[in-house]
Order: C-alpha cells, then structure tokens, then sequence
C-alpha cells in the first residue's frame, strides 16, 4: 500500500464516518480549517514507528493550536494485530510520559479491528474506534476540553448518541458507508 493512497483512505474516513456521522461533533471545524494533521508513517518497524511519533509529539508541543490542532499518526502495516496493537499503547502513554505532555496530549486509538472489552468482535459500536488503517490520533487535552464543553460539557451524551447511530447505521450501513464513492 502506498503512502498516498493510506492518505486517502484516511481521508475518506474521516470526512464519512468521524466527520459526516458526526462521531465527533469537533472534527469538522478542525478540519475545514486544515488544523488536522496526517502523517503517514512508513516506519519498517517498532523503533522507527516511535521516531515518528516523538516527532509528532515535539511538534504537538512546538506548533500553535491555530496551525496544527491534531495529528493522525497512522501506519499501514505495522500493527495487522489488534491486541498487539492495544498492548503497545502502554508504550504509547510511556512516550507521552516522556515528553512532558501527560494531562497535554491524550491519544486516542483507532484500527481496523478494534474491539472494546466486553464487546463482540461484530458489535457495530466497536466502529466508533475502526479506522482503515491503525491510527493514533494524538489530541491536545486543551481542545478536547473547549470542544466538550461547546457540545454542552457532557462528554457521556456524545459516547451515546455516537452508539445510537451506529446500532441505527447497523453492521451493513457502516460498511456501505466506507465503500460509498
């Protein structure tokens, strides 16, 4: 898979699901405003992987809100394996750590098999955190906490309008929405 066509399907997901369901009622106006970053990475394995993403986050940490608000960290081939993808995420966190950006930065995970705990590995609410590809999308708390406070500061309602919509969407909705043109 090359790199312009994992930016694209990024892309599309975003503007379809994150953006036209309306998963997260703050992606849009980031995004019109070209304050989302995406960064394809093409790392050939786990050490280059965390190169990029002390990169982003030194970036997160030096780049006004106004310029660069969020950054998607995504990666084709690296993380085929949910689980393996879920444990890094305890290294993920340890970077964050690292960098001084703990209570800065929060990461939020998205792959293309994600399954919450307790769920079923068909439950249509797991897409609320399905990607094309694995994704870490590295938020500034800051943001976040001006964007749930703009939705009427409840946080909770978002999680479950977002799982309505996914039961309503159901598991063949959701995939049409992705193949859509």
């Amino acid at each position: 898979m090359n790199e312009d066509q994992v930016l694209a399907d990024t892309r599309c997901w975003i503007e379809k699901a994150v953006i036209g369901l309306n998963l997260c009622p703050f992606a849009r106006a980031v995004y019109v405003k070209n304050q989302v970053r995406i960064v394809v990475s093409m790392a050939r394995h786990l050490d280059a992987f965390l190169d990029d993403l002390d990169r982003e986050l030194d970036l997160l940490k030096n780049t006004p809100a106004e310029e660069v608000d969020t950054t998607l960290l995504v990666h084709a081939t690296l993380f085929p394996d949910f689980e393996v993808f879920n444990d890094f995420l305890n290294v993920v966190d340890d970077v964050v750590a690292e960098h001084d950006l703990e209570g800065v930065v929060q990461v939020a995970p998205f792959h293309p098999l994600f399954q919450f705990e307790g769920t079923d590995a068909d439950d249509v609410t797991n897409c609320t955190n399905r990607s094309p590809f694995p994704t870490l999308h590295l938020l500034r708390e800051a943001s976040v906490e001006r964007a749930v406070a703009s939705e009427g500061g409840d946080a909770d309602a978002i999680v479950e309008r977002n799982l309505h919509t996914l039961r309503e969407l159901g598991p063949e909705g959701w995939q049409r929405l992705l193949r859509a043109p």
